[in-house]
């Protein structure tokens, strides 16, 4: 796989209304290694035009440290979309990190906003490449995720949507909130597929929202299960989140300077023409060490 962007934290992806400059404060001074502030759902049709200049002064004004700035337009088939873009990226220029997409029904509506951003980063000469981040919450996405997933290079993160997807698979409420006796995680295909089809074009698989945030050992719970996939963070809708998605989605220190141990021992290895090598009990080659390189990549991101 063949690496398109820089690599970003995204443990725990704080989600804030564009409209409220009061919240985007909040957010820029919280512990969360991404936000997105929102044009979708949080913002009334009405709100839309302002709430992109909100999120324009918000972007050149605050200090977000080492944040990832991101910001979820409407989709495609919207009236707001194409200038949610234009508006944010000629405000923000090299403000804004990533653009979230929700709702690409196809591989042309990545395309569609790649050109866009390519129109605009020629025009404005900005450096920097704007990243895009995908959220697939719709059952006709998940059918051809794997195309989606692989539709540009800008591609950074595919993010599970699963209020959306329950309304657009037929979900019962009831099975959302554990109640309908369903023997199982309800949510365990569509997340295990994004998972596989984001792996497979190399970019970060994320969770969606955990709606209760007073329920932190339900929200820690679903964290646990989508770091189990392969998943590297989760949305939190609440600042009472943010602690559990970094703690979840954090490698234990001494697993990290264990996997960094394995490494060096199978790097002399392999020096000294040798394939495996024994470590204190443990067999260490090719395979261990792989199984390794992501725990110590995210160690690396974090600065442990």
């Amino acid at each position: 796989m063949t690496q398109r962007q820089p690599q970003r934290l995204r443990r725990s992806q704080l989600a804030v209304p564009g409209s409220s400059e009061k919240m985007m404060i909040k957010a820029s001074q919280s512990a969360a290694d991404h936000v997105f502030c929102d044009l979708e759902d949080a913002v009334a049709p009405s709100a839309k035009p302002g709430a992109r200049q909100t999120i324009v002064e918000a972007l050149n004004g605050l200090d977000w440290g080492r944040k990832v700035r991101c910001v979820r337009v409407n989709d495609v088939g919207t009236e707001w979309c194409y200038e949610d873009i234009i508006t944010v990226v000629e405000g923000a220029r090299e403000n804004v990190d990533t653009i979230m997409l929700p709702k690409p029904m196809r591989p042309a509506d990545v395309v569609f906003v790649d050109l866009l951003l390519s129109q605009l980063e020629a025009k404005l000469k900005i450096k920097k490449r704007i990243g895009i981040e995908l959220l697939i919450e719709e059952v006709q996405a998940l059918a051809c995720v794997e195309d989606i997933a692989k539709a540009s290079p800008r591609i950074e993160s595919i993010i599970f949507g699963m209020g959306d997807y329950s309304a657009s698979h037929g979900i019962d409420i009831a099975a959302i909130n554990g109640a309908s006796g369903y023997p199982g995680d309800i949510f365990h295909y569509p997340r295990f597929r994004i998972t596989m089809a984001a792996r497979a074009a190399g970019v970060d698989p994320v969770d969606g929202p955990f709606a209760n945030f007073k329920d932190d050992e339900g929200y820690r719970r679903e964290c646990r299960y989508a770091r189990a996939l392969g998943m590297v963070g989760k949305w939190a809708i609440h600042p009472n989140q943010i602690a559990g998605a970094i703690e979840t989605f954090s490698p234990d220190p001494q697993a990290v300077a264990d996997a960094r141990e394995m490494a060096e021992v199978y790097a002399k290895a392999v020096a000294d023409g040798i394939g495996s090598v024994n470590l204190r009990g443990t067999m260490v080659d090719a395979a261990t060490v792989r199984l390794t390189a992501n725990l110590i990549k995210t160690a690396d991101l974090i600065g442990m």
